[in-house]
């Protein structure tokens, strides 16, 4: 059916790609450099006012680490249409008609309907923030933060706040980090937390450094305490959250809950979706199942290389990965993306958070048994000025030494030394291999055994502990 299609447009195939932002995007660009448009045509669809931007970098605008809003916005729709990529914005597409091979779209500003057939299409519709179902979630003064849109509403509102104070939902990367913006902006911030410690990606031995820090920093914590209403005033807007127990006055509310994959039209076609909710693809990021449609970026699963389990790990370095291996399959090439470690770093303030691998809970629920082991270190030689302490925690499979996960908490240096952790998870190294690891000293940087690598070495004498 493809090639009937395409023979109809003269030989022309068509690309249809839904979702304007990293994943969509990366795709549509990398099948141009492959394909030029007298053998494809491009359309792609995003919803919104943009398309190519860093939403990771919202935070740091609201913060005022980044000075404007264009400054996260890698690519404009005129750049992508000068590249012959017919991107429309405002225009949300609606339905997806696998059978026909085409898709229903609608103008967001005039309410226009018309459809599209592809030969191929690929399906990048992101993540939607999670709203939690209670009253006053949607009143004037509360704000989720996914889009540049999102962004401006927020710093609107901020504006407009006849106080300075502000309750942030969830403390998760997106809460610790908009926690920080707001202090940066002189409010007073309280942070609740269903959890019993900040960073649930963190263990909570871990998180409980992360959770000291933020408390230096003038943030109020409330831990294992969950919102149940948002309370407003005579004007409609917030003016406080209630838990349980207690209200918290608020100015402004920012959601840091997470998100969900955005997979609405994929289970309406009758696209297969994994027990996490989003799209399952091969390792060519293809929808399973299906030959000429692809998925990528924050609406996928993707496979954990250590648990060897698929899991659902929205970030924006993956969907740009996803968007370069759709780019190459979709344009006639040929590439794979084999799977994740689950790396993610943050930070609050001056303080650096990374993980990477398994966490304690992550291995006792898929049967690993572990040796665990933390080390106090400093991120350079100890008499260099401006050394500073680093918590390294590992975690090693019992017997094997296979490397399972890495987690640091410390200030400078300390959240890019994970990538060390990374590499050595990926290629299934044990702990006494990275004990080895040929790495990079000086007293600027290092002390002589890496903190790393000292972790490594006390998780080596854990496990020879366990087999003697």
């Amino acid at each position: 059916m493809s090639r009937a299609r395409a023979r109809d447009r003269g030989g022309r195939e068509r690309l249809v790609v839904i979702g304007g932002d990293a994943a969509g995007m990366s795709a549509a660009s990398q099948a141009r450099r492959l394909r030029g448009p007298d053998e494809l045509e491009i359309v792609a669809f995003e919803r919104g006012h943009f398309a190519s931007f860093s939403a990771c970098g919202i935070p740091y605008w609201v913060g005022g680490d980044v000075a404007g809003r264009d400054e996260l916005i890698a690519r404009t729709p005129e750049e992508h249409r000068a590249r012959d990529i017919d991107l429309r914005m405002r225009t949300e597409v609606t339905e997806i008609d696998v059978a026909a091979g085409r898709v229903r779209a609608r103008d967001v500003d005039s309410g226009a309907e018309s459809w599209t057939s592809y030969d191929k299409l690929v399906i990048a519709t992101g993540a939607r923030p999670i709203r939690p179902d209670m009253p006053g979630a949607d009143a004037p003064g509360v704000h989720g933060v996914q889009t540049l849109d999102d962004g401006e509403a927020l710093l609107g509102s901020l504006a407009r706040a006849r106080g300075s104070r502000a309750v942030v939902v969830g403390a998760g990367y997106i809460g610790v980090e908009m926690a920080e913006a707001l202090i940066k902006r002189g409010y007073e911030v309280t942070v609740v937390n269903r959890g019993k410690e900040p960073m649930s990606t963190l263990d909570p031995d871990m998180g409980r450094l992360v959770h000291r820090a933020m408390t230096g920093l003038g943030i109020t914590m409330v831990d294992d305490t969950e919102v149940t209403k948002v309370l407003t005033g005579d004007d409609g807007r917030v003016r406080a959250v209630a838990t349980e127990d207690a209200e918290y006055p608020a100015d402004v509310v920012v959601l840091g809950i997470g998100v969900h994959p955005e997979t609405t039209l994929a289970r309406a076609a009758g696209l297969p979706l994994g027990p996490h909710g989003g799209l399952l693809t091969d390792r060519a990021m293809r929808v399973r199942g299906h030959e000429d449609i692809w998925a990528g970026g924050d609406c996928v699963e993707v496979l954990d290389l250590v648990s060897g389990l698929y899991r659902y790990v929205p970030l924006g370095t993956h969907a740009n990965k996803h968007g370069q291996v759709i780019g190459t399959n979709a344009g006639g090439g040929y590439a794979t993306f084999p799977g994740v470690v689950g790396t993610a770093v943050s930070k609050v303030c001056d303080l650096e958070i990374a993980r990477t691998g398994l966490r304690e809970k992550d291995a006792r629920r898929v049967g690993l048994r572990y040796e665990a082991v933390t080390v106090e270190s400093t991120s350079r030689a100890g008499y260099y000025p401006g050394a500073s302490a680093m918590t390294v925690k590992m975690l090693a499979e019992h017997r094997t030494g296979r490397l399972l996960g890495v987690q640091i908490v410390g200030r400078e240096g300390a959240a890019k030394r994970v990538d060390i952790a990374a590499v050595a998870l990926t290629a299934g190294m044990t702990v006494e291999q990275m004990t080895s690891l040929d790495l990079g000293y000086a007293p600027p940087f290092s002390p002589v055994w890496d903190p790393v690598l000292v972790a490594a070495r006390k998780a080596t004498a854990k496990v020879r502990a366990t087999v003697t």
